[in-house]
């Protein structure tokens, strides 16, 4: 049995700090908790967001099912109304399937930012990587590939033009309010 083993002491904490203390590890270790922290975030909702997408398909399902039933049915006012009714719904549906795309994005977005931070800590916790500016440059230019849309690696391209995370906040809100008043709200991702 090793005896190094039996009497090895955990590393230094901030609320530990002895010799051995690192601010590189605490920062570490900080980036490891948003990571998890997000992760189980989307796990938890991945699972309540495929329910309602499965049960608003089968609620579509049924609704057509009925709308065209009613389509087979004399003309009448009833008919008319349940028609009428059966396509209203079926718009709210299909508004609220689109919401669940946004929300398909959004879990993207939050997955990219994931491996993101886990590629930066894996950098800071390599004395090697961290000092080395191409190392850095790789970083930046792996997750800059990871997006999919225009605007988010413009987003990206003027945060690290200017340092400032407000201005390429600003600088990606206004080309969002441009594009939806041009019409051209719709991107493909």
């Amino acid at each position: 049995m090793d005896n190094q083993q039996n009497f090895s002491m955990p590393p230094s904490t901030a609320a530990r700090p002895d010799l051995d203390w690192s601010q590189v590890r605490e920062t570490i270790l900080m980036l490891n908790l948003a990571i998890a922290q997000i992760e189980v975030a989307l796990k938890e909702s991945s699972g309540s967001v495929e329910v309602l997408t499965n049960s608003f398909t089968g609620m579509y399902g049924n609704l057509m099912v009925l709308v065209e039933a009613a389509r087979a049915l004399p003309d009448s006012t009833m008919k008319q109304s349940i028609e009428e009714s059966g396509m209203a719904v079926s718009g709210q549906m299909q508004h609220a399937i689109v919401a669940f795309q946004f929300y398909d994005r959004l879990s993207q977005r939050l997955s990219h930012a994931c491996r993101s931070l886990d590629e930066l800590t894996s950098i800071v916790n390599d004395p090697a990587r961290l000092y080395n500016p191409f190392s850095w440059h790789s970083l930046q230019q792996q997750i800059r590939s990871r997006y999919t849309m225009e605007d988010e690696k413009l987003m990206f391209d003027k945060l690290l033009e200017t340092g400032d995370v407000q201005v390429a906040l600003h600088e990606y809100v206004s080309l969002k309010h441009r594009q939806a008043s041009s019409g051209s709200d719709i991107e493909l991702f």
